[in-house]
């Protein structure tokens, strides 16, 4: 099958980044099935509202996209780190979503322009 140009938004660093984390929790693939399913969730979501709100030009409506994926990013760190601490998921798994999380958070600051 032959990859299309795609849309623009793919090619950025934010977009490769969030697209990472979510295939790295999947394929961390937890062993607490409640704490996969929320990690693998807020992972999709932290995704998909980024994707939402990269091509849209309101900007209130980016900044909510990216608000709500900054949220569901946190939810993400919490779930890798609740699933490291009880031996759901491995420490070096955890660890490397974790890492992408910071750098997807200081992207997810810089396009909602605010510095928390």
């Amino acid at each position: 099958m032959e990859k299309s140009e795609g849309f623009a938004f793919q090619n950025l660093d934010a977009y490769k980044v969030a697209r990472e984390i979510a295939v790295r929790v999947h394929e961390a693939r937890i062993s607490d099935a409640e704490l996969r399913d929320q990690a693998t969730r807020a992972a999709k979501s932290a995704f998909l509202g980024l994707c939402e709100g990269l091509p849209n030009e309101m900007p209130g409506l980016r900044r909510r996209y990216f608000t709500q994926s900054r949220s569901s990013l946190c939810e993400l760190v919490g779930a890798v780190d609740l699933s490291s601490a009880i031996g759901a998921m491995g420490a070096a798994d955890a660890e490397a979503v974790q890492a992408l999380a910071l750098r997807l958070k200081r992207m997810l600051r810089a396009l909602t322009g605010t510095g928390r």
